[in-house]
């Protein structure tokens, strides 16, 4: 049964979307259901997605807003351009095998108008190993959508970093927002879904190489916004790039423009076989 599935759901959303999640168990369809929230929001004043069972190896994903979400609403339509175009690029990002009904707008266009604002999509032929299937509806379809929820909400990570020998926490304030866009966890989940996780620059790829300690693959920005002349519309297709950790660093040697993935490719093309990143 879904409900037995709860621990493999909430670490599969809180991984992709950087945020905690509420759930329980919903039984007032005719198949028992799952509600899933942000838990910091709850169930009623923010966004809540449905999962159920759909057919024989299927689930049905229902997006919406609860009862008393008119701030958030408010909030989410207040979001800037580039967040608004994560939030778009990581619900095109959903294969077209999904069946995916956004309110009757598009995927490339789609906005929240209202309160009333509903998506609904719906997997069909998931593996027959029910974990299994869980598992990728919640990659594939549920984190998109709630990661897209998520950035126009504008959840930030709390990461801690030591400063004079005191540690010091960075989330709601935004010291600038190259260093944001580079520790979104959504970047890194959009990253990844469009380009995989082969690092740009060398062509390693961590999982590959370390299994399960290999998901180090990293997101890199490749025009720092702030660095632009002239403001420009964020396209995380062409503006984000994965790399690995070792050559992340190596393109942030070079301030305050860090060196282009041509550049520092060829810096180090003699030791790197030309094979592996194409």
């Amino acid at each position: 049964m879904i409900s037995d599935r709860q621990d493999i759901i909430q670490r599969e959303l809180e991984a992709g979307t950087g945020a905690a999640i509420g759930i329980a168990v919903d039984q007032s369809g005719t198949r028992t259901g799952l509600r899933l929230w942000f838990a910091d929001l709850d169930e009623r004043h923010g966004p809540i997605a449905e999962l159920r069972p759909y057919g024989i190896r299927g689930y049905r994903v229902a997006l919406g807003f609860g009862k008393f979400a008119g701030a958030i609403v408010r909030q989410i339509q207040a979001a800037d351009a580039e967040d608004v175009g994560l939030a778009r690029a990581l619900v095109a990002s959903i294969s077209p095998a999904v069946d995916l009904q956004l309110f009757g707008q598009g995927r490339d266009d789609w906005t929240v108008d209202s309160g009333a604002f509903k998506i609904t999509a719906t997997a069909r032929g998931l593996p027959d190993d029910q974990d299994e299937a869980v598992a990728k509806v919640c990659r594939d379809v549920i984190v998109p959508l709630m990661a897209a929820m998520a950035e126009l909400i504008g959840y930030d990570v709390i990461e801690e970093e030591e400063k004079d020998g005191a540690h010091a926490h960075e989330g709601a304030i935004r010291v600038s927002t190259i260093r944001r866009r580079e520790r979104n966890p959504r970047n890194r989940l959009l990253c990844i879904r469009l380009h995989g996780e082969k690092c740009a620059c060398c062509g390693i790829e961590p999982r590959s190489a370390y299994g399960e300690a290999g998901s180090i693959i990293e997101v890199h920005h490749l025009e720092a916004l702030s660095l632009l002349a002239v403001p420009r519309a964020y396209n995380p297709a062409i503006d984000l790039a994965p790399l690995c950790p070792n050559c992340h660093r190596a393109v942030h040697t070079r301030r305050p423009i860090p060196y282009s993935i041509s550049e520092l490719r060829a810096l180090m093309s003699p030791h790197v076989d030309e094979a592996a990143v194409r």
